[in-house]
């Protein structure tokens, strides 16, 4: 389990790509299952969000990672599919958990420095998540064999989509719907 969470700790930072990850079904589903916990938890300890959010971003996710495969079987690598997926839940699960430590550590160590504050925590903790684009643009790359600028464009664009979508299926979001 360790060299496993190592693993994506590892295409995170965009040092390995999806084909370090087993072709296993179990190790999908246990990233399955921890992208789910960590979509959970980010909905428990934020308060804006509630159970409809959850349902909201995980039917966003899942479309998300259907587009991905779409984009791994028409491009000729459907033996790589599983990976492709895995590494993708295992990294948004990390990256995932990590914004919620930032949300939890943050605050007391900005709140330390006056000038720095919320606004900074909020800052920060969007980075962390925005990084997710990289990191998907890194792993379709690999997983299709293509230039890592088409990778991000790809993550870009289903990123784009993921948030048209959102506040399409969303009534209490306002804009793009």
């Amino acid at each position: 389990m360790l060299a496993l969470l190592e693993t994506f700790f590892d295409i995170v930072r965009l040092r390995k790509g999806p084909d370090a990850i087993p072709y296993s079904w179990p190790v999908c589903f246990l990233a399955l299952f921890l992208w789910l916990m960590a979509g959970l938890l980010m909905t428990m300890i934020t308060p804006e969000l509630d159970d409809a959010d959850f349902l909201y971003g995980t039917f966003t996710g899942v479309v998300g990672l259907a587009a991905y495969a779409a984009i791994v079987v028409t491009s000729g690598h459907r033996p790589r599919l599983l990976q492709t997926l895995t590494a993708i839940l295992g990294c948004g699960a990390l990256i995932s958990f990590i914004f919620i430590a930032g949300n939890a550590l943050l605050p007391p160590l900005f709140s330390v420095v006056p000038f720095l504050g919320q606004n900074v925590v909020s800052v920060v903790a969007t980075l962390i998540l925005l990084w997710s684009i990289p990191v998907e643009g890194h792993i379709i790359a690999r997983a299709i064999d293509r230039h890592w600028y088409l990778g991000i464009a790809v993550a870009m664009a289903v990123f784009l989509f993921q948030l048209y979508l959102y506040a399409a299926v969303n009534p209490n979001t306002s804009g793009a719907a």
